[in-house]
Order: structure tokens, then sequence, then C-alpha cells
């Protein structure tokens, strides 16, 4: 039928409650960027565990598919729930959808300790530098010297979710503008296919409390600054590689699906898989004032923390006493190793 993807579903079986953001609200582009990603990808809502911590952020996950697993934690603890998800149930697809404040400040520890443990899901940080539900105070990742509506300038250094995941050994590491549909949704489908933690930092204006002159992430000043890496088309298994770039280079990663994601030049050739040259034109850019979008670094050698720790691909709720319980020889050797 027309307007089905391979799991048999429309877009519409892949959406979820109305919003109730602020009207113009970018977190509300990143939902439907989301729900056209879930769909092209053929993802099946019922093999999905959405999982999201407070704040603006953590209403995305209302606001589609409303078939699928879902939690929402405490401030700042989606990335531990995260990992005790995929470790009671590896065969779930992980996606969390955290914010600035969630990730960067409360949730800081727990977000680093995923990137290291390289645990398989999807991690969306809808990035819009200030606190949405307590009055617009500066986040962690707002830029030093941006200003809020009140003429009160940030004096902080900003917290760089991207260089701070390539060097805490995040597998997958990219940023995209909530405006910018095509980009983010390729970007979407690749980290949701990809073996490891997929990061993307999206910049996400906040309408309400940053949208005014002197600051950094208001809508125009974003749209000013952006500058995209890298041109990204993401080919599905069954589909044949018709790829339309601008003129130059190309790159070309496959994924453990079969899937592959095309990488074309637009300013300058980045290879993805060159953790140093990443976090070099990261740092260059934010020196410069520029927000640069794209894909900057993707490994998918990097053993996951279920391929590291060895652990069942049965999820723990179906194992049986027999499975779960050592045999004698067993628990005598792991005895043995406490004398």
């Amino acid at each position: 039928m027309a307007g089905e993807n391979t799991q048999g579903l429309t877009k519409k079986d892949y959406m979820g409650a109305k919003s109730t953001l602020c009207t113009g609200c970018g977190h509300d582009s990143i939902t439907s960027n989301i729900v056209n990603a879930l769909f092209l990808a053929n993802v099946n809502p019922y093999d999905v565990a959405k999982l999201s911590g407070i704040g603006c952020s953590a209403k995305t996950t209302n606001y589609f598919l409303n078939s699928s697993h879902g939690f929402n934690a405490i401030h700042g603890r989606m990335a531990p729930l995260a990992t005790g998800v995929k470790v009671a149930h590896s065969g779930l697809t992980a996606l969390g959808v955290s914010g600035d404040g969630d990730t960067a400040s409360i949730g800081f520890g727990g977000f680093a300790h995923l990137l290291r443990r390289n645990l398989p899901m999807t991690y969306i940080v809808e990035n819009n530098g200030v606190y949405g539900l307590t009055k617009g105070q500066f986040s962690a990742t707002a830029d030093k010297g941006t200003r809020h509506k009140d003429g009160t300038e940030n004096p902080f250094e900003t917290i760089d979710i991207c260089s701070l995941a390539i060097d805490l050994g995040c597998s997958f590491v990219a940023r995209s503008f909530s405006g910018d549909n095509k980009q983010l949704t390729a970007l979407l489908m690749a980290a949701m296919k990809h073996h490891g933690t997929a990061v993307i930092d999206i910049i996400s204006p906040c309408i309400t409390f940053a949208n005014n002159e002197g600051s950094t992430r208001s809508f125009s000043a974003v749209k000013e600054n952006l500058n995209p890496l890298n041109k990204i088309d993401v080919i599905q298994p069954q589909e044949d590689i018709k790829v339309d770039y601008d003129p130059g280079t190309s790159r070309e990663v496959e994924l453990p699906d079969g899937s592959k994601i095309i990488l074309s030049k637009i300013d300058e050739d980045h290879d993805p898989s060159n953790r140093l040259d990443a976090i070099t034109k990261l740092v260059h850019a934010r020196e410069s004032g520029k927000i640069l979008t794209g894909l900057f670094y993707v490994n998918e050698s990097q053993k996951t923390l279920m391929e590291e720790l060895n652990l069942t691909k049965k999820p723990l709720r179906d194992l049986n006493e027999e499975e779960t319980r050592p045999s004698e020889s067993v628990l005598s050797d792991i005895m043995q190793d406490f004398k």
C-alpha cells in the first residue's frame, strides 16, 4: 500500500500526543524529524524503548511512538536508566531524548560513563543553552558572552557536547540544527542503525528565553553562523546506491545492517574516522563563533558494553532458573576466587 514502509506502517503510526510546548519551539521540529527518521528507517515501534529525564526536552518523548515502551526518569538520570534497559533487554532499540541541563549539568556523570561504555543507543540532546522550565537561566552549554533577554551576559566557558563526547570515546558523534530537516533526518536514521552510542547534539533555539538580540542561540544567530561540514545521505540495504552530492570527494561508511552513510564534501574534506581532526575542527569553529554541523566522528568497530561484558542477548525476564543458576562446578570456581 502506498505510504507504508517495510513494517507495513504509515508515518502516522509513529506519531504521539499533541505538543504542549511553546509555539515555534525548535523541539517540535526535532520531534517531526524523529518521526520521519523512524518511519524511513523501518523501525518497529514495539521494539523501541524511548527514554527521557526532566526539562522541556523530556516532553518530546510523549510526542512520538504511542505504541513503544517508555520511561521518564528523574532529572539527569536518563543515561543510567538507558544502561539498565539495555542490560536487561539488549534487543530493544533505545532512543533517549535529553536536554543541555539534563545532560551537561545534573546528568553529566551518567552521560560521561554511558559514552565510555559505548552503550548501543541513540542519545539526542535538545540543546538551547537555557533552562526553559525555570525561566531561562544559562545552562552549561551556553556560549561564553551570550546575552539573556534581561541583558545578563554569560561569564562562563561553554561545555561542547560533541568534542566532549569524542574525547570520552563515543563511537558516533554529530551535530545538527532543529531547522535543517534534510540533514537532521539523515543523521537520526544513521544514528539508529549505529552499532554503539550515537550522540546527536541538536541546536534548538528557545523561542521564549533565547530569541533576543545578543543571544548566540537565537534563530537568526544560529542560521547566520551555521557551517555544515558534510552533506549526508543514508542508503537502506534494499535501495540502489544513487547519491546526489556536490562536486568533490565523498566518503562511504557501511553500517552493521548493510545500510550506508554517504558523506559528501561541502567546504572541506573531512575524515569521520579521525578523532583528533574532528576535535580540532570543533575547537576552531567554536573559537570563531561558528556552529559546525554534520557527522564528526564514527567508529563501527568499537566494542559495545554488551560485547565487553559478554552479556546474553536473551532478555533477563525470559531467562529460566536453569539458565540463571550457576552449576555446582561454576559456583565452586567462583568461591575459590574469594579465598
